[in-house]
């Protein structure tokens, strides 16, 4: 996720195999969830091995941490607690009732500290979502790392630690301490998205369920539920097939119906008539930067596919987890990587070097000729389509022209980046969303946003360039569909369904013929400023190979590092790809400057020993808010993966 915390307030981000000794600060917070009501104390902790997990629900990276976590618990369950400290990003995401939410959405089953204020995250100069942290059983600091990917190597130390302070006598065996919430009664718990089905009746996503539910036209009734509502991978009939956090949904010409398994980081094919379900995209594991983005749909990674839709003679994939569009070709049965570089921010462009941000929510418009795409951490409405000889035209638009040629481009009808978000109607260039998932295109060519964490339904018309607001007092809507047989005809308003994940049901809307237009707030991402000279500057991004392991080099450069910045002025050099995890850049501004720093970090390791050693990748993106100020900084150190020691 490319943001980052604010810089630390009294100590600077120590340097790999520190071997000093550093006393972890307290936890403090607001309030404590999956504990009964109890707050905890590092100190009652203490005796067990203790990772601490910064995350806010919005992000992809944070989500993929928790899963990558769920073996680890278990495997440990008596010499390690896992504590999540929730540190938001949104201003949705600072709303306890909301954070309880996501940590039953998510199946978060360790203790959260409920951290609005990111006290916490400060004390211990934490600098991006995730970071996670390793407290030893007596009390200290000996890792962290940045990112995601780095769970076998807090395992590791996990093991080396249980070891030591067994033989020291300072391991105290126990459960953790965890009180899950109680059971909640509801046909659907958390669903994600909505397709209508040509029958009349619905298919949902009943993603914290693991299940796809099929209501009838009346959108309660509970016809049937496909899947045994347990986590996992298996084909089979709609009894024993298994989901793992289901989301998009999509029908495809021949009436079979695609899902797009997220946690599963797969693609699986249901058929409407049966229910039976098989597997027809994704190995099951998490793509990493490295792996192929091509070839027989079975044997190339997924990463946490969102939505799906059919487009231009094939399914489109939302890959959140990578922020790219994917293709699934049916006929083929190939999937290929068909826009955005992997780099997480908003640039628009030709298809293969734009960038998106958790793309989220997918949809065609009504004549077929664009792909809407909500890009929910950039809180931006976008679009794919061919390239043309003229520019897509329509106000709000912004990026580079369309060009002859057969490829696509990637536009922007709503957005500036990642870190600016609200609530504001008005003129495309200025209207501003906060983190939408879903979009659904309309019979007159405009387009419906779910406007996810602003709990409204907003409409962008590409005819006048302008956004107003259809509905508000929704919670967290997340998909959305037009009623079957609505087309705004003579007969009326067509009628809207969406889904409320937050209140578990889908809603029913008749579209006004007059949308309200919300003057409405807007915010930034609140994030203190790192105080840095004018000039030059050194990045420094702190990698130390976990134990045990080496830098991969087996196949060229180890490491990679891409650096940006918002204003692209503020960079006068060092902007660009590199193979090395530092550079010199220079900055340009005058005293009181501000902007942000963007770092995206690469580098894989191997095992050291063993006849085929497994590999790993480490990665991730900082966004880091800059003011250039005299004797400010001229080094700015990120940690990877460091303070192993």
């Amino acid at each position: 996720m490319n943001d980052a915390a604010p810089a630390p307030s009294s100590a600077s981000v120590p340097e790999p195999r520190s071997r000093a000794r550093v006393r972890a600060p307290e936890l403090r917070g607001r309030s404590w969830i999956n504990t009964g009501g109890e707050e905890l104390s590092l100190a009652e902790l203490r005796g067990r091995t203790v990772i601490l997990d910064f995350w806010t629900f919005c992000c992809i990276n944070c989500l993929h941490v928790i899963d990558e976590l769920r073996e680890l618990e278990e495997r440990h369950k008596d010499t390690v607690v896992v504590v999540g400290v929730h540190s938001p990003k949104f201003v949705h995401e600072a709303e306890h009732a909301a954070v309880v939410d996501a940590v039953e959405r998510y199946g978060v089953a360790h203790p959260v500290l409920d951290d609005p204020e990111l006290a916490t995250w400060k004390q211990y100069a934490v600098r991006a979502w995730p970071t996670l942290v390793v407290i030893d059983p007596e009390g200290y600091v000996v890792a962290q790392h940045a990112g995601e990917g780095h769970v076998h190597a807090i395992e590791r130390r996990v093991t080396e630690l249980e070891a030591e302070h067994g033989a020291k006598g300072t391991l105290r065996r126990g459960r953790a301490p965890f009180t899950p919430p109680e059971p909640v009664a509801g046909e659907l718990r958390f669903p994600g998205k909505v397709l209508a089905l040509p029958g009349g009746t619905f298919l949902v996503s009943d993603t914290t369920r693991h299940q796809v539910v099929e209501l009838a036209a009346d959108g309660e009734t509970v016809l049937r539920r496909i899947g045994s509502g347990e986590r996992g991978l298996a084909d089979g009939a709609a009894e024993a097939v298994r989901f793992n956090e289901p989301q998009g949904l999509a029908l495809l010409p021949g009436g079979e119906v695609l899902v797009a398994d997220t946690v599963n980081h797969a693609l699986r094919r249901l058929d409407p008539a049966t229910g039976a379900v098989v597997t027809v995209a994704g190995t099951g594991a998490q793509w990493w930067q490295g792996a192929p983005t091509e070839g027989p749909a079975r044997e190339v990674a997924l990463s946490s596919p969102w939505d799906v839709a059919w487009f231009e003679g094939r399914v489109w994939v939302a890959m959140a987890g990578v922020h790219q569009l994917w293709t699934y070709d049916p006929e083929s049965g190939t999937v290929a990587a068909a826009a955005g570089t992997t780099n997480e921010g908003l640039v628009d462009g030709p298809a293969a070097e734009a960038w998106f941000a958790q793309p989220s929510g997918l949809a065609v418009a009504a004549d077929g000729s664009r792909l809407w795409v909500a890009d929910s951490e950039t809180s931006a409405l976008r679009w794919i389509e061919r390239e043309r000889a003229h520019g897509a035209g329509g106000a709000g638009s912004s990026g580079a022209d369309g060009r002859t040629g057969g490829g696509f481009v990637v536009r922007t009808a709503v957005g500036t980046g990642l870190f600016d978000f609200g609530h504001r109607d008005g003129p495309a260039d200025q209207a501003l969303l906060q983190h939408p998932l879903g979009v659904t295109a309309l019979p007159d060519g405009s387009v419906a946003v779910c406007d996810t964490y602003n709990h409204a339904l907003r409409r962008y018309d590409p005819a006048t360039g302008e956004v107003s607001t259809l509905a508000t007092e929704l919670r967290e809507p997340s998909g959305a569909v037009l009623a079957p047989g609505a087309s705004g005809e003579a007969d009326g308003a067509p009628e809207i369904v969406v889904v409320e994940s937050a209140r578990h049901r889908l809603t029913g809307l008749r579209l006004p013929e007059d949308a309200v237009r919300v003057e409405g707030v807007a915010h930034r991402t609140q994030r203190a400023a790192t105080e840095v000279a004018p000039g030059a500057l050194r990045l420094d991004v702190v990698f130390q190979a976990p134990a045990g392991q080496k830098l991969d080099t087996r196949y060229g450069p180890a490491t990679r590092l891409v650096v940006s910045s918002t204003p692209p002025e503020l960079l006068a050099e060092g902007e660009g790809p590199g193979t090395e995890l530092h550079r010199e850049v220079r900055l340009s501004g005058t005293e009181g400057t501000e902007g942000v720093l963007h770092v995206s970090a690469m580098a894989a390791s191997c095992d050291e020993e063993g006849e085929y050693p497994a590999c790993h990748m480490h990665q991730q993106d900082w966004g880091v808010p800059v003011r250039l100020t005299a004797g400010g900084a001229d080094r700015l150190p990120l940690v990877l993966a460091g303070l192993d020691g």
